[in-house]
């Protein structure tokens, strides 16, 4: 209150002084233009001066006041529509996790219609729509989203990928994918895709070219990037023989397999398995002599038990040579099943009989076998061993397939009687 009166104090004095003033001298101003001239008081210039800056100031308050309606009016129904649109998100998502396709696609649609960024929108409703079996709605709302963000390309092309994936587009799928390579190179989950698409295809050149920049881009954890290797080496190695003409000869066979091998990376040269394929392959194209070889200078390197295996699988030009090789290695291997197995086999190929069977006899003790079991069943039944070889293939089922169920049976005197 005292301010108060101590201002209303100062503001009649200031008044008053500037009454006096105004009474003294009134002054003179003389504003000419061409052929107007104004004359008028000093005083009267700066009231008018005052007058026509309160005018302004009030004018310009006016219009701004009269355009914040319209601009309040737009921002309430932006806000309103960001509201509904990430309700219908939500909803849209949540029925997506839940299985809910169609309702999941009518809310994500209607959110994408409202919503300053509808690609996750357009996208997740374009799955549902495949979901659904809608390949025409999926196709539609990828489009959509490819107009809505321009720029999101690798996601969009990621989401299409799958979807042609899914229906079984692979070539479509392929073509997606490496355009999207172009984009992205680095993208695991792009290269990751790519590989299905190569697998589906049975594009085995395509998916070896892909192996580096997937161990590169660790797109894999190690172990199945080894086995993809391994998978992707036992196709080109089948396929370099569907390749040649049925009456070509072995050594064009063997020629295709050989540079074929030679082009795989070591990893997968010096697999026991592959090595064990590879020897198949060889000897089944007409070239025995080579697979003994191969696979007696890997085994002599470095001991396997499935090569060596293999090894009695091979029926070279000099059976009784490869005979003795197989017995040269009983010295360092002793007591070694797979062993016992290879000279069985090997001995039934030089028609040693006795030999045959005390050496599968003898695998069988190291450790029963369904491959043992079969080869003594039937070179017994050959020997005229009958009932012998019967007990034997059964209990090489039942270490195959589990045991028979116990089930009631004929008695032999009793069938014989009837």
């Amino acid at each position: 209150m005292k301010r108060f009166f101590f201002a209303l104090l100062l503001l009649l004095l200031a008044g008053a002084w500037l009454g006096q003033l105004m009474i003294q001298d009134p002054g003179y101003v003389l504003l000419s233009y061409r052929n107007t001239t104004v004359e008028t008081s000093l005083w009267v210039l700066l009231l008018m001066a005052i007058v026509g800056f309160a005018l302004l100031h009030w004018l310009l308050n006016l219009l701004q006041h009269a355009r914040l309606p319209a601009q309040r009016l737009r921002n309430w129904r932006g806000q309103r529509n960001q509201r509904i649109a990430q309700s219908r998100t939500l909803k849209g998502l949540m029925a997506l996790s839940e299985g809910d396709w169609r309702r999941a696609q009518r809310a994500l649609t209607q959110a994408a219609e409202r919503s300053e960024q509808p690609l996750i929108n357009y996208l997740a409703a374009a799955k549902a729509a495949h979901e659904q079996g809608d390949a025409g709605a999926a196709d539609s709302l990828l489009q959509k989203a490819r107009a809505a963000t321009p720029k999101a390309e690798v996601a969009i092309g990621i989401v299409q990928a799958q979807i042609q994936l899914a229906r079984g587009q692979y070539e479509p799928a392929l073509a997606t994918l490496l355009q999207l390579k172009k984009r992205a190179p680095k993208h695991s989950y792009v290269l990751r895709l790519l590989k299905q698409a190569y697998q589906n295809l049975n594009d085995w050149q395509g998916l070896q070219q892909l192996l580096p920049e997937l161990r590169r881009q660790e797109a894999l954890p190690l172990d199945q990037i080894r086995a993809l290797e391994l998978e992707v080496a036992r196709h080109l190695l089948s396929a370099s023989l569907d390749k040649l003409p049925a009456e070509a000869e072995s050594k064009a066979r063997l020629h295709a397999l050989a540079l074929t091998w030679q082009n795989l990376p070591p990893s997968c040269t010096h697999n026991a398995g592959l090595i064990a394929d590879y020897a198949r392959l060889v000897a089944d194209s007409g070239n025995p002599n080579e697979a003994e070889k191969l696979l007696r200078e890997r085994i002599r390197q470095e001991w396997d038990n499935d090569l060596v295996t293999v090894y009695g699988c091979i029926a070279s030009s000099d059976p009784h040579r490869q005979l003795e090789t197989a017995k040269s290695w009983v010295g360092k291997h002793p007591d070694n099943a797979a062993l016992e197995l290879t000279l069985g086999r090997l001995s039934m190929l030089n028609q040693l009989w006795g030999s045959a069977t005390k050496h599968l006899e003898s695998s069988l003790k190291l450790q029963p076998d369904a491959q043992a079991y079969a080869e003594l069943s039937r070179l017994l039944a050959s020997l005229g061993q009958q009932e012998r070889a019967g007990k034997l293939s059964a209990s090489g089922f039942e270490l195959s397939n589990g045991p028979l169920p116990a089930l009631p049976l004929p008695d032999a005197q009793s069938t014989r009687a009837s």
